[in-house]
Protein backbone atom coordinates (compact mmCIF):
# COMPACT_ATOMS: atom_id res chain seq x y z
CA UNK A 1 0.00 0.00 0.00
CA UNK A 2 1.39 3.43 -0.84
CA UNK A 3 1.11 6.78 1.47
CA UNK A 4 2.04 9.90 1.25
CA UNK A 5 4.93 10.93 3.79
CA UNK A 6 5.37 13.96 5.62
CA UNK A 7 8.67 15.58 4.86
CA UNK A 8 10.48 15.80 8.59
CA UNK A 9 13.69 13.50 8.94
CA UNK A 10 12.49 12.40 12.17
CA UNK A 11 12.27 9.40 14.10
CA UNK A 12 9.69 10.47 16.56
CA UNK A 13 6.63 11.36 13.66
CA UNK A 14 3.76 10.71 16.18
CA UNK A 15 5.03 13.27 18.61
CA UNK A 16 5.79 16.09 15.82
CA UNK A 17 2.30 15.27 14.61
CA UNK A 18 0.72 15.86 18.00
CA UNK A 19 2.74 18.64 18.46
CA UNK A 20 1.53 20.41 14.78
CA UNK A 21 -1.73 19.70 15.74
CA UNK A 22 -1.64 21.56 18.77
CA UNK A 23 -0.94 25.10 17.43
CA UNK A 24 -4.26 27.27 17.01
CA UNK A 25 -5.49 28.37 13.06
CA UNK A 26 -8.04 30.85 13.03
CA UNK A 27 -10.40 29.75 15.72
CA UNK A 28 -8.27 28.13 17.51
CA UNK A 29 -9.06 24.36 15.64
CA UNK A 30 -6.12 22.14 14.84
CA UNK A 31 -6.19 22.03 10.96
CA UNK A 32 -6.83 17.92 10.15
CA UNK A 33 -5.04 16.10 7.70
CA UNK A 34 -5.86 12.37 6.40
CA UNK A 35 -4.16 10.85 3.57
CA UNK A 36 -5.95 7.35 2.35
CA UNK A 37 -6.01 5.18 -1.07
CA UNK A 38 -9.30 5.00 -2.63
CA UNK A 39 -9.46 3.20 -5.90
CA UNK A 40 -6.20 4.24 -8.13
CA UNK A 41 -5.66 7.43 -6.26
CA UNK A 42 -4.30 8.58 -3.58
CA UNK A 43 -6.59 11.08 -1.52
CA UNK A 44 -5.61 13.89 0.74
CA UNK A 45 -8.15 16.18 2.76
CA UNK A 46 -7.91 18.98 5.01
CA UNK A 47 -10.37 20.76 7.14
CA UNK A 48 -9.93 24.40 6.12
CA UNK A 49 -13.55 25.78 7.29
CA UNK A 50 -13.91 29.68 6.56
CA UNK A 51 -11.52 29.28 3.30
CA UNK A 52 -12.30 31.32 -0.02
CA UNK A 53 -10.69 27.74 -2.05
CA UNK A 54 -9.86 30.62 -4.92
CA UNK A 55 -8.46 33.22 -2.79
CA UNK A 56 -6.98 31.35 0.23
CA UNK A 57 -6.11 28.18 -0.49
CA UNK A 58 -2.47 27.18 -2.73
CA UNK A 59 -1.96 23.94 -4.09
CA UNK A 60 1.43 23.07 -5.56
CA UNK A 61 3.91 20.33 -6.80
CA UNK A 62 7.61 20.45 -7.29
CA UNK A 63 8.85 16.97 -7.99
CA UNK A 64 7.58 14.09 -5.59
CA UNK A 65 6.59 17.46 -3.47
CA UNK A 66 2.99 18.56 -3.36
CA UNK A 67 2.83 21.85 -1.07
CA UNK A 68 -0.28 22.67 0.73
CA UNK A 69 -0.80 26.24 2.26
CA UNK A 70 -3.84 28.22 3.19
CA UNK A 71 -4.30 31.47 4.91
CA UNK A 72 -7.51 32.99 7.07
CA UNK A 73 -7.88 36.70 7.55
CA UNK A 74 -11.46 37.26 9.19
CA UNK A 75 -12.48 40.41 10.85
CA UNK A 76 -15.76 41.02 11.99
CA UNK A 77 -16.74 44.52 13.50
CA UNK A 78 -20.09 45.81 15.09
CA UNK A 79 -21.31 48.83 17.06
CA UNK A 80 -19.48 46.86 20.47
CA UNK A 81 -16.62 45.45 19.45
CA UNK A 82 -14.35 43.95 16.83
CA UNK A 83 -13.19 40.46 16.55
CA UNK A 84 -10.26 39.11 14.07
CA UNK A 85 -9.04 36.05 13.42
CA UNK A 86 -5.41 35.28 10.97
CA UNK A 87 -3.66 31.97 10.70
CA UNK A 88 -1.81 30.20 7.87
CA UNK A 89 -1.38 26.70 7.71
CA UNK A 90 1.82 25.09 5.25
CA UNK A 91 2.05 21.36 4.74
CA UNK A 92 4.45 19.45 2.61
CA UNK A 93 3.97 16.09 1.50
CA UNK A 94 6.18 13.34 -0.29
CA UNK A 95 4.19 11.72 -3.11
CA UNK A 96 5.47 8.01 -4.26
CA UNK A 97 6.97 7.64 -7.32
CA UNK A 98 4.08 6.26 -9.12
CA UNK A 99 2.03 9.66 -8.83
CA UNK A 100 0.76 11.42 -11.49
CA UNK A 101 1.16 14.92 -11.15
CA UNK A 102 -0.11 16.01 -14.46
CA UNK A 103 -3.62 15.06 -13.33
CA UNK A 104 -3.98 15.98 -9.94
CA UNK A 105 -7.30 17.36 -9.29
CA UNK A 106 -8.50 19.46 -5.93
CA UNK A 107 -11.75 20.64 -4.75
CA UNK A 108 -13.18 22.31 -2.08
CA UNK A 109 -16.63 21.71 -0.55
CA UNK A 110 -18.25 22.44 3.25
CA UNK A 111 -14.80 23.03 4.83
CA UNK A 112 -12.85 20.02 3.31
CA UNK A 113 -10.01 20.16 0.88
CA UNK A 114 -9.71 17.04 -0.94
CA UNK A 115 -6.87 16.58 -3.35
CA UNK A 116 -7.08 13.42 -5.65
CA UNK A 117 -3.50 11.63 -7.05
CA UNK A 118 -4.02 9.43 -9.19
CA UNK A 119 -0.95 6.84 -9.76
CA UNK A 120 0.61 5.80 -12.87
CA UNK A 121 0.27 2.40 -14.08
CA UNK A 122 3.31 0.15 -12.32
CA UNK A 123 5.91 -0.96 -14.20
CA UNK A 124 6.98 -4.88 -14.39
CA UNK A 125 9.60 -5.97 -12.00
CA UNK A 126 13.00 -6.84 -12.67
CA UNK A 127 15.71 -8.67 -10.51
CA UNK A 128 19.10 -7.25 -10.88
CA UNK A 129 21.50 -10.15 -11.31
CA UNK A 130 24.79 -9.63 -8.95
CA UNK A 131 27.90 -10.55 -10.53
CA UNK A 132 30.54 -12.49 -7.75
CA UNK A 133 33.91 -10.75 -8.85
CA UNK A 134 37.11 -12.50 -7.58
CA UNK A 135 40.09 -10.81 -6.11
Amino acid sequence: MTHLMPTRGTPVPDLLDWIEGQWPFGDRHPVKVETFHEGDQLVVRCELPGMDPERDIHITVEGTMLKISAERTREERDDRHTEFQYGSFVRSLTMPVSADPEHIEADYESGILTIRIPQRESGSSKEIPVARRER
